[in-house]
């Protein structure tokens, strides 16, 4: 797969580059989109790829940590999540295991930076707020904040209100980051539909691997309002980083749909 976008520093006027989406079509497959990923980081630190926003559909897969990847239930785990049609892989961020599925929305944010550590642990806060305002502006009663027994727990973690049961919050969407010299990866992923097999399989390998969690708290944005799927909420988060790259004087752009 090819994808060019021009790298620029930001002008002598203070002008930011253009924050491309590129939405890709389809899944590589499960290891390839999280390898993927990891090039175009690759390409914008080499200064060959401009900020970019890259937006996909995954096939069914449980990203482990390199901690879970340790314990000894790991290989039970794998073989859990492959009897229930996931594929098991570790990956280089932190954490503990996430699933997601063709009901998930993957959003790699990359952005060429000359001193990229700074500013990191704000990322998770702006950009949980940003999926959170997204999710808002659909309808869902989203904020961001760990909440008690969530699976692959993060303080920067977007949860939902269930609005039947306001005491009943759901985990949905967690997020990573992978920073390098010359350039961050902001990873997000978005569970917007069907949440059983999510709970299913979350349950199975959290169990081999003997870690304690709250199966309640996954869920999905559908689960919360009903009406809505991938596309709307893709088109939320499109419209939020528009935004988002307005407010810091850049252009937005879409190069493929």
């Amino acid at each position: 797969m090819t994808m060019d976008t021009s790298h620029a520093e930001p002008g002598s006027d203070g002008h930011r580059p253009a924050l491309t989406v590129y939405r890709q079509p389809e899944s590589l497959g499960p290891a390839e989109d999280l390898e993927f990923a990891l090039t175009l980081l690759a390409r914008a630190r080499q200064g060959v790829l401009g900020n970019t926003l890259r937006i996909y559909r995954p096939q069914p897969t449980v990203a482990f940590g390199q901690r879970d990847a340790k314990l000894s239930g790991f290989d039970d785990a794998a073989r859990a999540c492959r009897d229930l049609g996931f594929e098991p892989l570790v990956r280089k961020a932190g954490g503990r295991a996430a699933a997601y599925h063709e009901g998930t929305l993957v959003v790699d944010h990359i952005e060429p930076h000359t001193d990229a550590i700074a500013g990191a642990k704000n990322r998770f806060g702006s950009f949980g707020e940003l999926l959170a305002k997204a999710l808002r502006s659909v309808g869902v009663q989203a904020a961001v904040g760990e909440i008690p027994g969530e699976y692959c727990p993060g303080e920067f973690s977007v949860h939902g209100q269930d609005p039947d049961f306001p005491t009943h919050l759901v985990k949905l969407v967690g997020t990573a980051q992978r920073v390098v010299s010359g350039g961050w990866l902001f990873s997000s992923v978005i569970v917007v539909e069907d949440s059983k097999p999510i709970r299913e399989v979350l349950t199975a390998s959290y169990s081999a691997l003997g870690l304690d969690w709250d199966p309640t708290t996954a869920g999905a944005v559908d689960d919360l309002v009903p009406q809505l799927d991938v596309q709307a909420v893709e088109e939320a988060v499109i419209a939020a980083y528009a935004d988002y790259a307005e407010l810091h004087d850049g252009d937005f752009r879409t190069l493929l749909s």
